[in-house]
């Protein structure tokens, strides 16, 4: 089911750092029947032996580097979720800028079921998403929530046949590798740093990157093919 030990966390978060230095878009989804379980309970701890149990010192060393490397990343990052997206495995699913998920998928915020809090940044990016009423429902009472009633949510962006899942998600990360490489990383780190910033600050910041992807050889590119009434072909410079 794809349990995430702190080990597999840390080798994913150097794998998305590594990809992005080369990759123009990242594509995330599960093997087998689940997408993301959640941590995995029966992982050594990180606390010393014979000490005190310290959850939360497992995400601070491996599970929320993780997430901030997530958070982080340059490029279109595309999510897949093709089964269970549990605990952390459902925040870590909600990171995609456009999110996907299979008939049969559904999001579980199953921390109550064992006396913690939610974790991964669940807190933060449920109530975005979707509100503070619906937020505290999965998260106070624990209840699966099936795709089709995250999408009408707007917590994700699609859903497909469990047998389309992968060929509608490849075509999307295609879509994004294929675009304007620095307009789409500049509007990915717009849109996450406008969550908490103030109007007057994103108004810069839009400036900013404005200015950014204005001196990029895809803006030209672009313009050109709006003016020659042809399909852009972006080279991601």
């Amino acid at each position: 089911m794809n349990a995430v030990t702190p080990d597999d966390a840390a080798a994913l978060a150097d794998a998305i750092m590594d990809a992005q230095h080369s990759a123009r878009a990242i594509l995330l989804t599960g093997s087998g029947r689940a997408f993301c379980s959640g941590a995995n309970l029966a992982a050594p701890r990180l606390s010393p032996e014979g000490g005190p149990i310290d959850v939360g010192d497992a995400l601070e060393t491996h599970y929320n580097p993780l997430m901030q490397a997530l958070r982080d990343c340059r490029v279109p990052l595309v999510t897949a979720v093709n089964g269970a997206a549990a605990g952390i495995g459902a925040s870590i699913a909600l990171m995609g800028d456009l999110i996907l998920a299979s008939k049969d998928a559904y999001f579980l915020q199953a921390f109550r079921r064992i006396g913690l809090v939610p974790d991964g940044g669940a807190t933060y990016l449920l109530t975005r998403a979707i509100g503070r009423a619906r937020a505290m429902e999965l998260m106070l009472l624990g209840e699966k929530l099936p795709a089709e009633t995250a999408l009408a949510w707007g917590l994700i962006n699609r859903v497909a046949a469990p047998e389309d899942l992968l060929t509608q998600a490849l075509e999307i990360a295609q879509n994004l590798a294929n675009g304007p490489t620095r307009a789409l990383k500049l509007i990915r780190m717009a849109a996450w740093a406008g969550l908490d910033a103030r109007w007057e600050t994103q108004l810069q910041r839009e400036r900013l990157f404005q200015r950014d992807a204005g001196q990029s050889a895809d803006f030209a590119e672009g313009v050109a093919a709006f003016f020659q009434k042809r399909p852009a072909n972006f080279s991601g410079d």
